[in-house]
């Protein structure tokens, strides 16, 4: 006879194995489209991770050689003479760049370490890392090598391969002025138009705006940058005056980015609010908040992650835009605070000089790798810092 606690693990056991056949005839059998359409994501996935590690990997390498090779220029001297495998001490002609003890020349494929210099004569240690010595005839260019330090890179002020100055302040601090001059104008101009949309306009006026604005964005970057130059480098000129705003100048690069930007400020801002639940809204109506109130002390402090990253992204966004910059902030690395002065920025050097007569594996050309390296440090440096504002600031609501 079956007790009580038999039957129990049998019915027990029962409904485990019905329990299992129900989930066995309920799995989702995968189809062939399915199959593929998940494989052509994953691929799509995985090809972009793959550019992205191959642009990393070619700035990395190319910056290598800026930082880790040594940078070959002429020295406008010649060999006053010949001089045979066993000379130590020859003559050079006058005029050029000055050698001192320990710069390292070059002479055809020979390197040599300056030892003394005298006037036009110089002596040198032959052979210098491990090149082979062998004779030359009269009249071979003398060229001068050295390296860039990261501490001449990132302590210098002064931007000028050719003539050996390799300080990227220069060109960072006139990225950083646009940057800023740009986000002074979209963020809250960005924001505000945020909050209309999201919590005064009506349907069909948001619907009419919005696209409106979008179109901002999808105007050529060079009509922005001429824009700049013959309309708002006027006007500043016309508010402060002919001698103090120059033709060429920072803040009105940096304004016309702001108002480049300002579509994404508000497209995202505007995402970020609407995405706050109704119920705030109208918990904070029933306590008597008006209409302002509820949308500055309710709202936007419920969506600052998404303002925030919006901000973040909106940054990048100005720090990387090129063809303004180049065509209305200026063609010359010169460090200033001034925003009325004319300097070069980071995009607009690298578009100047690659537009140039540069050969491949010169010391111009690898500088630009670098430069863009430094790029994308400061793009990378505030993602990170986007995605850590995102997860500090995050509320979830049901």
């Amino acid at each position: 006879m079956t007790t009580r606690n038999e039957a129990s693990t049998q019915v027990a056991a029962g409904s485990q194995q019905a329990l299992a056949a129900a989930r066995d005839g309920l799995k989702r059998k995968l189809r062939l489209g399915e199959g593929v359409i998940q494989s052509i994501l994953f691929l799509c996935g995985a090809l972009s991770i793959l550019i992205t590690i191959g642009i990393v990997y070619e700035l990395g390498r190319e910056s290598w050689l800026f930082f880790g090779s040594y940078q070959w220029e002429e020295t406008n001297h010649l060999l006053d003479g010949a001089i045979e495998r066993q000379w130590d001490t020859f003559e050079i002609t006058s005029g050029g760049t000055s050698l001192e003890p320990g710069d390292l020349i070059r002479v055809d494929k020979e390197w040599m370490s300056v030892l003394e210099v005298n006037g036009e004569r110089i002596k040198v240690e032959r052979g210098f890392k491990d090149t082979k010595i062998v004779p030359h005839p009269d009249g071979i260019d003398i060229e001068l090598g050295g390296r860039v330090t990261l501490k001449e890179f990132f302590l210098k002020t002064s931007w000028n391969p050719q003539i050996g100055q390799f300080g990227i302040w220069a060109l960072v601090n006139a990225t950083l002025m646009t940057s800023l001059s740009a986000m002074l104008v979209a963020l809250p101009i960005g924001l505000m138009i945020a909050i209309y949309l999201s919590e005064y306009a009506s349907e069909g006026l948001r619907k009419t705006i919005k696209p409106t604005l979008e179109v901002l964005a999808g105007v050529p970057t060079v009509v922005y940058g001429y824009f700049a130059l013959t309309f708002m480098t006027p006007l500043l000129r016309a508010i402060f005056g002919m001698e103090t705003v120059d033709i060429y100048n920072t803040a009105s690069a940096g304004i016309v980015i702001g108002i480049l930007i300002i579509p994404f400020v508000s497209s995202m801002c505007e995402d970020a609010l609407r995405a706050v639940p109704m119920s705030l809204r109208q918990a904070a109506y029933g306590l008597g908040a008006t209409k302002l109130e509820t949308a500055v002390k309710v709202v936007v402090p419920a969506a600052l992650s998404g303002i925030a990253a919006a901000f973040i992204v909106a940054i990048s966004r100005a720090i990387g835009e090129t063809m303004i910059v180049a065509i209305a902030a200026g063609a010359g690395p010169k460090f200033t605070f001034n925003p009325f002065s004319s300097a070069e920025t980071m995009t607009g050097h690298i578009v100047r000089i690659s537009g140039g007569d540069i050969s491949y594996d010169s010391l111009d050309y690898n500088s630009l790798f670098a430069i863009g390296l430094m790029l994308f440090v400061m793009t990378l440096g505030l993602n990170i810092v986007s995605q850590q504002i995102v997860r500090r600031f995050r509320e979830e609501y049901e």
